[in-house]
């Protein structure tokens, strides 16, 4: 059996949540609502998160430009996606929403904002 404790962040309750596995059944115990349940599940069987960090531009009117993925990647692959930023630079103008880079972890970087190019 394994056992670990949880605060639900689905909700300003943060229900604190007991997750237990027994051959492959996931229990959830202080779970307020169905909704923290289902968090609680997913934590245990695979863990998500989007991730966000910035990127240098080249020729901006700022240094970096914000960046997200598309989708929550698994938690096991947030070191990956740092790491293909890392070195990474953009040429400006960058556009809202544009993909900075595909297919990282099965999600794309895009921007979440925009940066002028310096004239």
């Amino acid at each position: 059996m394994n056992e670990t404790e949880l605060v639900c962040i689905i909700c300003p309750a943060s229900c604190t949540l007991k997750v237990s596995t027994v051959g492959g059944e996931v229990k959830v115990e202080g779970a307020s609502c169905s909704r923290g349940v289902e968090y609680a599940r997913r934590e245990a069987v695979n863990p998500v998160r989007h991730v966000m960090t910035v990127v240098k531009v080249k020729n901006g009117d700022l240094p970096t430009v914000s960046v997200i993925t598309s989708r929550p990647v698994p938690k096991k692959c947030v070191s990956e996606v740092m790491k293909s930023t890392a070195e990474l630079e953009v040429e400006a103008p960058v556009e809202l929403g544009q993909v900075i880079l595909d297919n990282v972890c099965g999600a794309s970087l895009v921007a979440t904002r925009r940066v002028k190019r310096l004239v």
